[in-house]
């Protein structure tokens, strides 16, 4: 196998993987950059995967016969985005306008989305897992650019998902850091009293970032679940959260270093699929290439979230007026 054909096993799966992951750690970006620590995350995900899929299968009958299948997971992929910024709100609330402890409310996220949503699965599906869903995410090759010889099957060859991820990130750069509305942000989770000083609503702004991270962490999960899983059980997100966290500080809360970070860590996820088709690795027990992500993950947290510079508000509840 020349490296060629290997690049070409290894690059769409890597981006494949990579996509839901982006999406959350962009919501993580906005999050944490406006001064809240979202460790809530995962319990994003999981709520976007469960509305998008329960909201696929509820779709697909009806837009199967006004010939609008197409736009089935589209809609799911929405409605994901609205429930779960929603269900951000608790956090929201707990951790900016009572000033909880902001990783103790994130935890308690984690655990609610998870209760609730195999609850609900077991009220409407009388099993512990959803029906495979009807109308997924399939494939696309982008017009003219997929048939680039070589680059064209790695890069321009899959799912419309994982372009829209990349295309997301350069855009929340430029919000974040081109736009008043980014500099409003970035200031409130540097120094909220100067921000407040200077005519910012503090918690206005906060409740922002966190909103927007909820809607972009049900965004990864929903599209997690109708690329990559297909229904939703208690194992549907099992730790792409923390790792769409680690991606995040990892990439130093930068919206571009994030999408790197996850890209790496969709690379590991996809070593496990395409192992048997690479001889390098078609020796290697399938059980380290499984643990391969979460290992890489702890790795990278040691290694690097020391030299990470958080801002410097991060974590920290502001009250009017308090120095």
């Amino acid at each position: 196998m020349s490296i060629i054909d290997i690049l070409q096993s290894i690059i769409p799966a890597a981006i494949f993987f990579a996509a839901p992951l982006i999406f959350t750690a962009l919501g993580g970006v906005f999050s944490e950059r406006s001064g809240v620590v979202n460790i809530g995350l995962e319990g994003l995900m999981v709520m976007g995967a469960f509305v998008a899929v329960v909201t696929n299968l509820s779709l697909a009958s009806t837009m199967q016969e006004l010939n609008l299948a197409s736009l089935t997971p589209w809609i799911s992929i929405m409605v994901a985005m609205v429930v779960s910024a929603i269900f951000s709100l608790v956090h929201a609330v707990a951790s900016i306008s009572f000033r909880a402890d902001q990783v103790v409310s994130g935890v308690a996220i984690n655990f609610l989305a998870l209760g609730v949503s195999l609850f609900l699965v077991k009220q409407w599906y009388d099993k512990g897992q959803t029906d495979m869903v009807q109308q997924p995410f399939y494939t696309t090759d982008i017009w003219l650019l997929s048939d680039i010889p070589i680059i064209g099957p790695m890069f321009f060859s899959g799912y419309i998902t994982s372009y829209v991820a990349i295309l997301l990130a350069f855009v929340v750069w430029f919000v974040l850091y081109k736009t008043p509305f980014g500099l409003r942000l970035r200031s409130v989770g540097e120094h909220p009293m100067a921000a407040d000083t200077n005519g910012i609503h503090v918690t206005k702004m906060r409740y922002i970032g966190v909103v927007l991270s909820g809607a972009l962490g049900g965004l990864g999960g929903a599209v997690y679940a109708l690329t990559i899983a297909l229904n939703f059980s208690h194992a549907t997100i099992s730790g792409q959260g923390f790792m769409a966290l680690a991606a995040m500080i990892f990439g130093k809360w930068h919206p571009l270093g994030a999408m790197g970070a996850a890209l790496f860590f969709g690379f590991a996820q996809s070593l496990s699929v395409v192992s048997a088709s690479i001889p390098l690795l078609e020796n290697v027990p399938q059980v380290y290439l499984l643990i391969a992500p979460y290992v890489l993950t702890i790795l990278a947290l040691a290694g690097f979230i020391g030299r990470a510079d958080a801002p410097k508000a991060l974590g920290t509840p502001y009250i009017k007026g308090s120095r």
